[in-house]
């Protein structure tokens, strides 16, 4: 079985925050899936189901972000399932809102609901999805950022995010974490310079030539 963990707060106050994409993108993975979250046990809300040949088990902590491997532990000590078996799901300041990082291992970088659940499982060696919301502004404290919500354009870049998490999700478990790294870490190319056209549009060409923004 895999344990697939979307980190988050509980209560409606935090719904579509910045720190619950996680809860989110767990959500949409049910949702796509038709798996039901609809058991509450382990301080958490657990969903199961079977995708890509595997038995999985969707699961939403209730402990608050900062104990998230509380739960997280009781569920692998239950299963008696290693480290190996679990996939989490949180957001990440470090990156631009929307984008996503897939990784097999290796610190936090500062998430303290990842935090909690290496030190619960006392090992890194845990594969994550990392979904961008944006760094915080200078004046503003990172607590009250995080606890912020999506607005504008950032809420179509989340959920073009969350959506590029759950095909992220799909692909580890069909294909492997290389697979799915290969497709979504890629860095971003800068643009390159277009080469100048063969011809100079005429009046008549109908044609439109636009620069990049």
């Amino acid at each position: 079985m895999i344990v697939i963990a979307g980190l988050g707060n509980p209560e409606k106050d935090y719904k579509g925050t910045r720190h619950n994409v996680g809860f989110e993108a767990v959500n949409k993975f049910a949702y796509d899936h038709n798996i039901d979250i609809n058991r509450a046990k382990f301080r958490a809300h657990l969903g199961e189901g079977h995708f890509g040949g595997k038995k999985i088990l969707l699961v939403k902590p209730q402990t608050y972000m900062n104990l998230s491997g509380e739960a997280v532990r009781d569920i692998l000590h239950f299963y008696k399932l290693p480290p190996e078996n679990l996939i989490v799901i949180f957001d990440d300041t470090d990156l631009d809102v929307g984008e996503i990082r897939i990784r097999k291992g290796g610190t936090s970088g500062g998430q303290k609901g990842m935090k909690n659940i290496i030190y619960q499982l006392e090992t890194d060696e845990i594969t994550r999805i990392r979904i961008g919301i944006g760094q915080k502004p200078k004046e503003m404290d990172l607590a009250a950022f995080v606890l912020s919500r999506f607005h504008g354009k950032d809420m179509d870049k989340i959920i073009e995010g969350i959506t590029k998490a759950t095909d992220a999700l799909e692909i580890i478990l069909k294909e492997g974490v290389e697979a799915a790294m290969n497709k979504y870490n890629k860095k971003k190319k800068k643009a390159e310079k277009e080469e100048p056209p063969q011809e100079k549009a005429s009046p008549n060409n109908k044609e439109v030539f636009c620069e990049d923004e």
